[in-house]
């Protein structure tokens, strides 16, 4: 019975310090995932900054200065409030 005792005591450490908090973040990016709509800038999990152009059920379209491509929903790492990235000064 004493050996149990630190065994569980060890699960219930990992369960609060590595478990729960990954459960929390994931549902906080499936929350940030499922509000996105055309028109927010965003930073794909490849470091690509762009503005989002239509949203389907599981892809977003994002255009990037140039570039518009297709993503997966889940490849969007963050919604960003500075759009500043996304000008290009043509001189």
């Amino acid at each position: 019975m004493e050996m149990f005792v630190p065994m569980i005591l060890m699960v219930v450490i990992f369960y609060f310090l590595l478990i729960r908090p990954q459960q929390k973040k994931a549902k906080e990016h499936t929350k940030m995932v499922d509000a996105l709509k055309s028109g927010a800038s965003v930073v794909t999990r490849g470091g690509v900054i762009g503005t989002v152009q239509s949203v389907k059920d599981t892809t977003v379209t994002v255009r990037s200065l140039e570039s518009k491509f297709e993503v997966e929903k889940h490849a969007i790492e963050r919604v960003t409030s500075d759009k500043s990235n996304l000008t290009t000064d043509n001189k």
